[in-house]
């Protein structure tokens, strides 16, 4: 159990307490780092606009929850995760009807057309597409641990799994991407 961080306490309190400045403060802190998570893992600045919207409304709503026995970015991070994976699975399943038939022929081992690419030159486009064909679990942890730099430990806390399961995504999250990259298929 880690030790409580008296600034984060007293920072939580104060917004507790109806103190714009200290949400402000949060706000301003932490804003920047969300709208980064919530545009990887969603794709979409709009989304991720909205996202950042909703955490911070979640986390005005949660602060009697947080007891500071991790950082409050880290305690942000995890409603963050949380409400991106939720917006995914709510947006997946209103595109399921619509996505159906791409779905079959992409079981059937037959790769989507990807943006052709001169030997090993990616374009952001092409990453940013590998990184959102990843299934949510996978982009969850890789987006966490090799693009905002979390360790496994605390992705596992964010995330509610072990420490060993964020190892194991992150490296399936990898190796789909090589895959999906280098064009040799799943």
């Amino acid at each position: 159990m880690t030790a409580r961080n008296p600034a984060n306490l007293d920072l939580a309190a104060r917004c507790r307490a109806g103190d714009l400045e200290a949400f402000e403060e949060l706000y301003r802190e932490h804003a920047g780092r969300l709208f980064n998570l919530a545009y990887r893992m969603t794709g979409a600045a709009a989304d991720a606009e909205d996202l950042v919207q909703e955490m911070f409304l979640l986390a005005h709503r949660k602060l009697a929850s947080f007891k500071g026995e991790s950082s409050i970015g880290t305690w942000l991070y995890r409603l963050g995760v949380n409400l991106c994976v939720d917006h995914l699975r709510s947006r997946q399943h209103k595109n399921t009807k619509a996505t159906s038939s791409l779905d079959d022929e992409h079981e059937r081992g037959q790769r989507l057309p990807a943006m052709p690419t001169n030997e090993m030159t990616l374009t952001r486009v092409e990453l940013e597409r590998a990184i959102a064909d990843l299934p949510e679990s996978y982009r969850s942890a890789f987006v966490l641990h090799d693009v905002e730099g979390f360790a496994h430990a605390e992705i596992g806390s964010m995330l509610g799994i072990a420490e060993g399961t964020s190892k194991s995504l992150v490296h399936k999250a990898r190796l789909r991407l090589r895959q999906y990259l280098t064009g040799t298929g799943k």
